[in-house]
């Protein structure tokens, strides 16, 4: 009898972690890849702005990106601030990238979509408009990167010429990361519920 309670309780715990599923926060359309595209590595930033309706956490972000072909993106660094390049920074850091290839297009370059997966930790935001800044991509062979332009529904700017058309980019958030304090009083009110109903039945 103890193994099965034992047994059940790893199997609730186990339950209680399971991962979060992620959602699209904010979408700024799918990658062009044909029109233009602005480079985010060699000194240059490209900033976009993207508005969020309530309060969350931002997991995390996926760009289009043009690049020389047979190279991959290793690392991007990030931030989200309140103002394109600056104002209140939210959340910063450098973020590890998968990449996924596309196609090439008419110039030669790869088109990819880079991810960068869960960012941890994850960046706490209220309703309003923010800022996504890339710059200093690495890649494999070292070549420039450069951020897709899709003219989404952002504003956007580049370090050295100022306003631009907007670039391919989602933001990805994760619903029910932060279990509330009611729900793990009530999950703890359980375990200690069961525990006493399966020693009644024991003895």
């Amino acid at each position: 009898m103890k193994l099965r309670i034992a047994s059940l309780t790893v199997l609730i715990l186990a339950l209680a972690v399971i991962p979060a599923s992620a959602q699209v926060l904010y979408d700024n359309g799918p990658i062009n890849g044909t029109v233009d595209a602005w480079t985010i590595n060699f000194g240059y930033v490209v900033s976009d702005s993207f508005t969020v309706s309530s309060a969350t956490t931002v997991a995390g972000f996926d760009i289009g990106v043009w690049e020389y072909p047979g190279d991959t993106a290793l690392t991007v660094d990030w931030s989200i601030t309140s103002a394109e390049f600056g104002g209140t920074t939210y959340g910063s850091g450098t973020a590890s990238v998968a990449q996924v290839f596309y196609s090439t297009n008419q110039y030669g370059y790869d088109i990819d979509g880079l991810s960068t997966g869960r960012l941890d930790p994850g960046v706490p935001l209220g309703a309003g408009t923010y800022w996504l800044n890339i710059q200093n991509v690495t890649s494999v062979l070292g070549d420039p990167v450069f951020w897709d332009e899709n003219s989404g529904p952002s504003s956007a700017s580049e370090s050295a010429v100022g306003t631009i058309a907007s670039e391919a980019f989602d933001i990805i958030a994760t619903e029910g990361n932060t279990p509330e304090p009611s729900s793990i009083i009530l999950f703890g009110s359980g375990i200690v519920g069961l525990a006493g109903l399966l020693r009644r039945k024991l003895f």
